[in-house]
């Protein structure tokens, strides 16, 4: 499995020969700037898009526009800090990466090692048996590419994106009488379903934020199906934990010892394995996990459910660096029979990787 380019983001990053610049604020360039200063690599700027700056200053600096970067540096390398989905977001990305030397560093949503060289070689053993796992050439593809974007940082990877209602189409194999949902967020992905698989009949849903709880239950109401919300987090087993409400992304379980300073709305929250609260039995289901890093869990809590549903599952597999190949050797261990594929979905940067498996 020939995975190493020239080079690994973070030595490179070492060894710049340029001024460093980060696109974006907030939390995304928190997490690059904490690997930068591990690794003892400092930035000469930061700039955004037009309409996000204000002549307001983010850690010390000014944040400029790309071109006000440009009249000041010339030519620099360019880390992209936030992600988007959005076309014309996407757009401007890439318009900048064929200007200047751009990166989108792949930091962890959740907590969990860096995915570098190091840890590439420390679980290369497991990265290649997952590999072989998947069911058809494209998934292997889309590891590959994906695989050495974590190590490169290159979005030039991304040839490799396809649209969501394509594996929906062709991969699920549909009829499903119910529909579970974890991390339901605001009900987007609930009415999604709903939508294109009109034959779901009973769905259950769980969102732990109370914030966005609130938009689950207004945006559902009109969903012509048996409906049940839980303002719980989907676990391995039933009980409470320390609850990190980003209201989004950012939201996620954390153990007490790993709550930070810049940590915000932290409460507690109940958990729940689906094994308790759901009583499908006989049923074709379709299956969705996206816990914001907690996925691995949540598998654990529905060991009853899968032996006693026909099901499929689209499974995010981008949260923890680990994810990419820990999740297939999972789910082949609790499902021997599944066929596992795995789709990227235009993103940037790979915040939109779905395992999607059938029997």
């Amino acid at each position: 499995m020939e995975i190493f380019g020239t080079y690994e983001l973070w030595d490179r990053l070492k060894n710049k020969d340029k001024p460093l610049l980060i696109y974006g604020m907030g939390n995304g360039a928190d997490k690059i700037l904490s690997v930068l200063d591990k690794i003892g690599v400092k930035v000469d700027g930061f700039f955004a898009s037009d309409g996000f700056v204000r002549g307001h200053s983010f850690h010390g600096m000014k944040v400029m526009t790309y071109a006000e970067a440009c009249e000041k540096f010339g030519d620099f390398i360019v880390l992209i800090a936030f992600g988007s989905a959005l076309d014309d977001v996407m757009a401007n990305m890439k318009k900048i990466a064929s200007e200047k030397e751009t990166y989108a560093p792949d930091v962890p949503v959740a907590a969990s090692e860096l995915f570098d060289a190091d840890f590439y070689l420390k679980n290369e053993k497991n990265i290649v048996a997952a590999r072989e796992l998947f069911a058809d050439g494209e998934s292997r593809a889309v590891y590959d590419e994906i695989i050495k974007y974590k190590l490169d940082g290159d979005i030039s990877h991304f040839h490799i994106d396809t649209p969501k209602s394509d594996a929906l189409s062709s991969i699920l194999s549909g009829n499903y009488s119910a529909y579970i949902d974890l991390g339901a967020y605001n009900g987007d992905t609930v009415k999604e379903s709903a939508s294109y698989f009109p034959t779901i009949k009973k769905i259950t849903a769980l969102e732990p934020s109370p914030r966005i709880f609130k938009k689950l239950r207004a945006n559902t109401e009109n969903i012509d199906a048996e409906i049940s919300l839980f303002q719980l987090a989907a676990w391995s087993k039933s009980g409470s934990a320390s609850f990190v409400d980003g209201a989004g992304r950012n939201s996620q379980i954390k153990n007490e010892s790993r709550i930070q300073a810049h940590d915000s709305h932290v409460e507690g929250v109940e958990l729940a394995a689906v094994d308790d609260i759901c009583s499908y039995k006989n049923e074709k289901l379709l299956i969705k996990i996206d816990t914001e890093g907690s996925e691995a869990a949540a598998l654990e809590g529905m060991k009853r459910i899968i032996n006693e549903n026909d099901c499929d599952f689209i499974l995010s597999a981008y949260h923890r660096s680990e994810d990419i190949f820990s999740l297939p050797l999972k789910i082949k261990k609790m499902m021997p029979d599944s066929k596992i594929y795995l789709r990227k979905h235009p993103y940037i940067p790979a915040w939109d990787i779905n395992l999607y498996i059938t029997k």
